[in-house]
């Protein structure tokens, strides 16, 4: 027989949380305690970070999540829980076929951004001027991953997302109050500016460029920035799948019956 003994109780190693009869302890903190004190945002933090946010940094962080929970049917996501639903599937099922989709394309984009965001930051912190680090950032970017620039330009907010105006209003009144310190949102200003001149036209920030100047600022981590996205767009995902559940429908797909797809392979009819 191998082990010393502890094999079992080391087998996961955990830092969150500790339990005996009787006694849950999240992150040191007694959830006697928590609970009826802290806030979803705080405890959001708490579990993700280790501490216990101020209150100015859990309100932040709670303007990011609500700005993000939903965007309609036509989000890849939302559809996907309801055409879950109408196959059968129950609220799980839908909640875990919807974040399933929220990859480097839909999804992605906010940790995309923090990583651009805290590259730039690193750059102007070793001397870089902004002006210089912010068009190189957008050129090795593009050179190495994509022509994209993650958290800027939308598809359907034209002239600019309503989302990222507020949340960046909210920043600065964060920054006002010492809560951050802004240097994120002027480096996300900054991008937006050097987008808009390369193209000549509005390439507005959207809600991904927005929350991640918060991350940012709030000093998440960028893998987490996706994982907060989830956390947030799970509360539309719930919204709608249960909307569908009252509406009804069997086996619903993208489009209505009557629309068809375009074939494109051969067709021995015609030959």
């Amino acid at each position: 027989m191998s082990g010393n003994g502890s094999d079992v109780s080391d087998w996961w190693s955990t830092a969150i949380i500790d339990m005996a009869p009787g006694q849950i302890r999240l992150r040191g903190h007694t959830i006697e305690e928590l609970v009826g004190a802290v806030t979803f945002p705080q405890m959001i933090w708490l579990m993700t970070r280790g501490d216990l946010p101020s209150e100015g940094q859990a309100r932040l962080l709670e303007h990011a999540l609500v700005a993000a929970v939903d965007h309609g049917p036509q989000a890849p996501s939302i559809a996907a829980a309801r055409m879950a639903v109408t196959c059968g599937l129950g609220l799980n099922g839908a909640i875990s076929s919807a974040v399933n989709m929220l990859d480097d394309v839909h999804g992605g984009a906010g940790e995309q951004t923090v990583e651009m965001l805290r590259a730039i930051d690193d750059d102007t912190a070793c001397g870089t001027p902004l002006g210089e680090a912010v068009p190189k950032a957008i050129d090795e970017w593009q050179a190495k991953r994509s022509r994209y620039i993650p958290g800027f330009g939308h598809r359907f907010h034209k002239p600019e997302d309503p989302r990222a105006p507020r949340l960046l209003s909210l920043v600065d009144e964060a920054a006002r109050d010492g809560v951050v310190d802004g240097r994120f949102a002027a480096i996300g200003r900054a991008l937006q500016a050097e987008l808009n001149a390369r193209k000549g036209s509005p390439v507005p920030m959207n809600i991904d460029g927005a929350t991640a100047v918060i991350y940012a600022e709030l000093g998440f981590a960028a893998p987490l920035a996706r994982g907060l996205f989830c956390l947030s767009r799970s509360v539309g995902i719930v919204a709608h799948a249960w909307e569908q559940m009252q509406q009804g429908g069997r086996n619903k797909g993208p489009t209505p019956p009557a629309y068809r797809w375009t074939y494109t392979g051969p067709n021995p009819i015609e030959e």
